[in-house]
């Protein structure tokens, strides 16, 4: 049985069906006092790597004070929101009863997102998943560029070695940074990402869904 099972949010947990991004584009113009036009791909990606290539995109200097503005004003409209977010999102099915199902086992349980920790923070609450999870020890946005540094943070905070660890996520990008990582890597088909391509990016297990908690927890180890 693993120590730590690490999991992704956006469409691995939950789905906010397009308001992430109309908060993401009011904490742009906020902080950069421009409309956003176009923003970068977001799939698999973080925080600031987004922000940085978006910035690029309206020309625009990216610095690391840009990044720690626009961390503290998307965080605060998430904040702001929470409350449409609940209204319009939806924790994906059987997230909530797979997150407590390993609780109940005693199995330690964290996040790692590309979100900024704040925001992050008020999703899971907003879908009453953060009361199983030890956010203290996991990885955000601002903790990195790329899903493998975020992960070897998480291992850090948690003290658990990769090998004892399992990573679920919904793209290739996690698939990939949890393989360097050396964690293994449950791929969830809940995002734009079919089963196949999961499997065909490495994953060592792909689930269609978390709605069969003893398959999930099977493809987990526990």
């Amino acid at each position: 049985m693993p120590e730590l099972v690490l999991w992704d949010i956006d469409h691995t947990l939950m789905a906010t069906r397009g308001l992430g991004g109309e908060l993401w584009a009011e904490a742009f113009e906020q902080v950069t006092g421009v409309a956003l036009r176009e923003q970068a791909s977001v799939t698999g990606s973080t925080e600031r790597v987004i922000l940085r290539e978006t910035a690029r995109l309206h020309d625009i200097l990216y610095s690391d004070d840009l990044f720690g503005r626009f961390a503290d004003a998307l965080g605060a409209v998430h904040v702001r929101r929470a409350a449409e977010m609940r209204e319009r999102g939806h924790a994906l099915p059987g997230a909530a009863a797979a997150l407590a199902a390993l609780a109940d086992r005693g199995v330690r349980q964290s996040v790692v997102t590309g979100n900024v920790r704040q925001a992050a923070e008020v999703k899971l609450a907003v879908f009453g998943l953060d009361a199983y999870l030890r956010l203290n020890e996991g990885a955000y946005g601002e903790d990195g560029d790329g899903r493998p540094e975020l992960l070897r943070a998480a291992l850090k905070r948690a003290g658990v070695a990769s090998q004892d660890a399992v990573f679920l996520g919904d793209t290739p990008a996690d698939v990939a940074g949890g393989r360097e990582a050396g964690v293994r890597v449950v791929a969830v088909a809940t995002g734009k990402t079919s089963a196949s391509d999961l499997r065909a990016a490495g994953a060592h297990f792909v689930l269609e869904g978390l709605s069969d908690t003893g398959r999930a927890l099977a493809a987990i180890g526990v």
